[in-house]
């Protein structure tokens, strides 16, 4: 019995395919989805108004303070999840949050925020779903950080949770501070 290559074959397969596995790996959050757009001015924000309530615009992005932009529809779940923590965000921390309802009807919409309170310094309606796509938007939720100058410092996909609150809004809040 002699040597035959092809026996050398799979063992060199399975440690090809477990170092990419490894690398792959060394990510922070393997479950989180990267942003192209960090350090890159906020797109613009062509929203339209829901209801009364008040409107932001680029200028409001591009005040000087930190702020979140939250995109939220009435008929999502998780949004639901991660309201009372955005409540609680707006009412401990002097951080605005301008929320984008996306895709939505706006009787949806404003019976959402009339059921489990409005966190939301201004808000602005992306009916059509064209200022998501200009955010790299995945799906809603999804929270942004942004400078005083406009610029995201961080992207969040999915629910504020208490966790992520603590473990990634927060040090992007104090990155976004810290900059200006």
């Amino acid at each position: 019995m002699g040597f035959k290559p092809l026996m050398v074959l799979p063992p060199v397969i399975f440690a090809g395919l477990a170092g990419l596995f490894f690398i792959g790996m060394q990510r922070e959050d393997p479950d989180q989805l990267p942003t192209a757009m960090a350090g890159k001015a906020a797109p613009e924000v062509p929203v339209t108004s829901l209801g009364d309530l008040p409107l932001f615009d680029e200028d409001t992005l591009r005040d000087g303070e930190v702020k979140l932009v939250n995109f939220w529809a009435s008929w999502c779940a998780p949004c639901r999840v991660e309201h009372p923590n955005l409540m609680a965000l707006a009412e401990q921390r002097d951080i605005p949050i301008y929320g984008v309802n996306y895709k939505d009807k706006p009787d949806a919409a404003l019976g959402f925020l009339a059921e489990l309170g409005d966190p939301y310094a201004a808000v602005g309606a992306d009916e059509s779903g064209r200022i998501g796509l200009n955010w790299g938007l995945y799906g809603v939720p999804e929270t942004f950080v942004i400078d005083g100058e406009g610029r995201i410092v961080e992207r969040f996909a999915g629910p504020i949770t208490q966790r992520v609150l603590e473990s990634t809004i927060t040090p992007a809040l104090q990155k976004a501070a810290a900059g200006n």
